[in-house]
């Protein structure tokens, strides 16, 4: 069996994963799952880390957040936003599409599914 058999894209677990502004320095994403087993499979792997983020988005690992949320099925990754909400180069001020990078991480399947 090879890796690719043993993982799925973070965008086949998850039931909903948004980007939104969180202030003019920050955007932040959020990933919902959509049962606690899924959520605890992937906080479990331990992918979702600072490290494989940063690299993603062009940032220092040591200025990603990573936060898992059990009580709302979720995982929230910050970072700062690559220009300043308004900034006449900005082509995201909402934030909305940051999210896309993630969508094809590996994440492991545990042996299930």
């Amino acid at each position: 069996m090879t890796a690719a058999a043993n993982t799925k894209r973070l965008r086949d677990v998850a039931a909903c994963v948004r980007g939104k502004n969180a202030g003019p320095f920050i955007v932040t994403i959020d990933i919902f799952f959509p049962d606690a087993k899924t959520y605890d499979r992937v906080v479990a792997a331990n992918v979702l880390t600072p490290k494989l983020v940063a690299p993603l988005y062009g940032v220092s690992a040591h200025v990603v957040h990573v936060i898992c949320v059990p009580q709302a099925l979720a995982i929230k990754v910050s970072l700062p936003r690559p220009r300043p909400a308004g900034d006449t180069a900005e082509r995201d001020v909402a934030g909305g599409q940051q999210f896309t990078r993630l969508l094809n991480v590996q994440i492991p399947n545990g042996g299930k599914d």
